[in-house]
């Protein structure tokens, strides 16, 4: 499923490329997120137009429009059980069920929300100027609050949903343990770190931020107190980063259009596997969910997958 700037969702076949189905248009203004349900057959669509579409993903009908607030729908995202819906607009955040009914609004943030990303424990965290706040997903209190004196600009969370990465505005990594309520900094990147990735094991955090990418290890007592891996290939920032579900494969994109696949140890060093170049900036990186396909949008339109090995 790819959406694009132009306000159109198109869906295409796995393995061959061909295409299964397009519509012009759906978001005026543009797409701005895109999220699968984890069963596979539907997705939803944020954009401009201050809309949220559910649609059907073999179709492509919209089964659910739901006018969100009056800004951009920034942030899309399903739950991990598929039973709840978020979406960000503005200052505010909003829940609704598996079929797009409202269960629940927040007040306003203190800035508008930059991310949200559902934990495994059933709470949807959000990022904003100076604060993680993470809310019970059936009822939209808040649990807890984490703050931080600066604006973040991306977050990530553990797969356990105990540690919390943000990067921040002042070229630094900020992260949270939630069980022990310690928090640290990683700090000396170049620019903004807007990519973030955990592996599926939580052990190892890759980090942009630059034009190398930084691969802290959580490891033992990590990564306080010990040096990240340091992966240097691209020649312009990294752009987006992503992880397969299994193993330590780790995929970067960069301005530079360049997409490199690296194979990760647990201390966070590693090794290339793979180099490919598309047109333009990179935009986007998806693993294939089995970890033998991975996909890159590019600025200028385009969608390209490679078949990768598992070894």
């Amino acid at each position: 499923m790819v959406g694009d700037a132009a306000g159109g969702v198109y869906a295409f076949d796995g393995k061959s490329g061909a295409t299964a189905w397009e519509r012009h248009g759906v978001h005026e203004g543009g797409v701005l997120a895109v999220a699968i349900h984890p069963s596979g057959t539907a997705f939803a669509t944020a954009g401009q137009d201050s809309r949220v579409l559910i649609w059907s993903a073999a179709e492509g009908q919209v089964s659910r429009a739901i006018d969100v607030g009056s800004g951009w729908v920034e942030n899309v995202a399903w739950s991990p059980d598929g039973q709840w819906l978020a979406a960000s607009c503005s200052r505010q955040v909003r829940a609704y069920d598996a079929d797009g009914a409202e269960v629940w609004r927040s007040e306003d943030h203190p800035s508008t929300v930059s991310a949200i990303a559902w934990s495994s424990v059933g709470e949807l965290a959000t990022a904003c100027y100076g604060r993680v706040t993470f809310f019970d997903a059936p009822t939209g209190e808040p649990r807890q609050k984490l703050e931080w004196q600066g604006s973040l600009v991306s977050m990530v969370l553990s797969p356990d949903g105990d540690i919390v990465a943000c990067g921040s505005q002042d070229n630094s990594v900020h992260f949270w343990r939630r069980s022990t309520a310690e928090d640290s900094m990683m700090s000396g990147y170049p620019g903004k770190p807007s990519a973030l990735a955990f592996d599926d094991t939580g052990t190892l955090l890759a980090t942009g931020g630059g034009e190398a990418v930084t691969v802290w290890s959580f490891q033992g007592s990590g990564p306080e107190g010990t040096r990240p891996g340091v992966l240097e290939l691209h020649v312009q920032p990294i752009t987006t980063l992503a992880f397969a579900r299994r193993g330590m494969r780790l995929a970067s994109g960069a301005r530079d259009g360049s997409v490199v696949v690296w194979s990760l140890q647990r201390d966070g060093e590693g090794d290339p596997t793979g180099v490919a170049l598309v047109a333009d900036v990179v935009g986007g990186l998806y693993w294939r969910p089995d970890g033998r396909a991975l996909a890159a949008l590019d600025a200028q339109g385009g969608a390209t997958v490679w078949r990768v090995s598992n070894t």
